[in-house]
């Protein structure tokens, strides 16, 4: 046993609802009983310092480095996953555990040394083992109820990204990475200069796009029209290597079918290339991408709320696994092993080695939903994800981008753009006894006023899962069976905070009794969660 390990249970506070999914959070601030801005949280217990290390986005290839069972271990790996999702509790659980001490003692130094580079902290919605959700409980201080948490600064971490890309000179020159582009022939022209120019031209020169017979200079508009035009051709999915998301027709995730692509591999690093250099040039692109796409770029571990905009009756069979008692469900039968179909043939795949030997139990339950989760969104993708998000960190450095969590890369590669208020609230429906002239309801919209645009964007990524608008506004916003409008219905007591349903675009607001704890609770609900509340 490493005696440094904690082996004492860590008390936290639950926030949002108890129904509400916990998801991958930003390394951890510090343990302390009151809040005091700073510009970077540093851990300072050791079982903080170890979550905060393992949740880097690249943390799997510097295990590697020094300690080769992390590549050929998938248990080691599953361990270092659940510590980086469940945090100091899934640490305590693993406290006996042999390998991951053995592996934790390799990296004691980078360990104690270790800084999260971030300026800010986001929190789930049921961060239950989370140091954010609630400070540690110090020893001869007992416990002591979570403060409310400071507010996130995206427009300041989002300047101080581009300070520090400047700083490493990327995009900065002297040379210059020129692309001479052909109209008529955009994506074969952009293929064939992107994926010839080296790791220096990528990330240090200074992209100029020269239209063929065509003159002008490039201050700004021929690139941005390029990254415009490219991004919806590129991801298309009438090309193939993307498809639509199972709930609307405005996002989109790597398709199955891309593997029937001549050269495949090469596409997706092509696109992930494609994404870094609109990041590094501060071009936005005309695509947008589910959830869990993000958080394969951000090298985040997914989580079981990340299925539910994708497959809603799936994400609810799992959800009732997780939330009732499967011993003695006869009926159920349930083994670590799934069947899938591949070219028209049903084949059982397993989950982990014998896995259709091994039933599910109350005590392997978790890590069944961990694997399950895994297997339904990595399916048929795994090898085009990794192309694109190698393709991607050949553009921009990973300890750069991992400052963002996933609702925050959205907003930074798909733009922020100007909500129009009215359209917003002519096409917004109530329900539970809530109506346009509800004092509550009247209230919203003054919060919403208030809110600037990035918090309303924010408010739409928590509602309806993505902060892009449709073409046609917000009539044509889209549920899981087609199209269904923003929807606010009554819920919950007073004292409870806001929960959102992505499938239906429905926002449950608690019937509050002022506009300022409205204001406060929504407000919360918007800028500190990562998951939504489920029915």
């Amino acid at each position: 046993m490493d005696p440094r390990l904690p082996t004492e249970p860590i008390y936290s506070s639950r926030r949002i609802s108890d129904e509400a999914q916990g998801a991958p959070v930003p390394p951890p601030r510090p343990t302390t009983t009151t809040f005091v801005p700073t510009t970077v949280d540093v851990p300072i217990a050791y079982n903080d310092k170890v979550v905060a290390f393992l949740r880097q986005p690249n943390i799997f290839d510097i295990l590697r480095e020094r300690h080769s069972p992390v590549g050929t271990s998938v248990s080691l790996r599953d361990k270092i996953n659940a510590v980086r999702v469940d945090g100091t509790t899934a640490l305590d659980r693993l406290s006996h555990d042999l390998h991951l001490t053995i592996l934790l003692s390799l990296f004691e130094q980078e360990i104690m040394s270790y800084v999260p580079a971030v300026t800010s902290t986001n929190t789930g919605q049921n961060n239950r083992s989370s140091p954010q959700a609630s400070p540690v409980a110090s020893p001869g201080l007992g416990r002591h109820r979570a403060p409310a948490p400071h507010r996130r600064d995206f427009e300041t971490k989002l300047r101080n990204f581009y300070r520090k890309l400047e700083s490493k000179g990327y995009g900065q020159g002297p040379g210059k990475f020129k692309l001479n582009i052909r109209r008529e022939h955009l994506l074969e022209d952009a293929f064939r200069k992107i994926m010839s120019a080296n790791k220096k031209e990528l990330q240090k020169g200074k992209l100029c796009v020269v239209w063929d017979n065509e003159e002008g200079l490039d201050y700004g508009g021929p690139s941005r029209e390029f990254f415009f035009l490219l991004s919806r051709e590129l991801f298309n999915p009438y090309y193939g290597l993307f498809e639509y998301s199972a709930n609307d027709t405005y996002t989109v995730q790597v398709s199955p079918m891309s593997a029937f692509v001549d050269n495949y591999h090469d596409w997706f690093r092509f696109s992930g290339r494609v994404l870094g250099l609109a990041l590094v040039h501060q071009y936005l692109l005309d695509a947008f991408f589910t959830r869990p796409f993000y958080k394969a770029l951000l090298r985040l571990p997914v989580a079981l709320s990340d299925l539910e905009s994708l497959d809603f009756e799936f994400h609810q069979s799992l959800q009732w696994i997780k939330d009732h008692d499967v011993t003695g469900q006869g009926e159920l039968e349930l083994t670590f092993a799934v069947t899938e179909e591949v070219f028209g043939q049903v084949l059982e795949r397993e989950l982990k080695p014998g896995g259709r030997n091994v039933p599910v139990t109350e005590k392997n339950k978790k890590e069944y939903l961990e694997r399950i989760v895994r297997w339904r969104l990595e399916r048929g993708v795994a090898e085009q994800t990794e192309s694109l998000v190698r393709g991607f960190y050949e553009v921009v450095d990973p300890r750069l981008v991992s400052v963002f969590d996933a609702q925050e890369l959205e907003l930074v590669m798909a733009g922020t753009a100007e909500i129009d208020l009215s359209d917003w609230r002519q096409n917004t429906e109530y329900r539970g006894g809530y109506h346009d002239q509800h004092p509550v309801v009247v209230w919203f919209w003054q919060a919403i006023e208030r809110f600037t645009n990035e918090q309303r964007l924010r408010l739409l990524q928590f509602v309806t899962g993505t902060s892009s608008i449709p073409y046609e506004g917000f009539s044509a916003l889209r549920g899981s069976i087609g199209p269904r409008k923003f929807c606010i219905e009554k819920w919950g007591k007073p004292n409870s905070l806001p929960r959102a349903h992505t499938c239906f675009n429905r926002l449950d607001l608690p019937p509050y009794p002022t506009s300022e704890v409205l204001y406060e609770k929504l407000l919360l609900a918007v800028e500190e969660t990562n998951t939504f509340g489920i029915e």
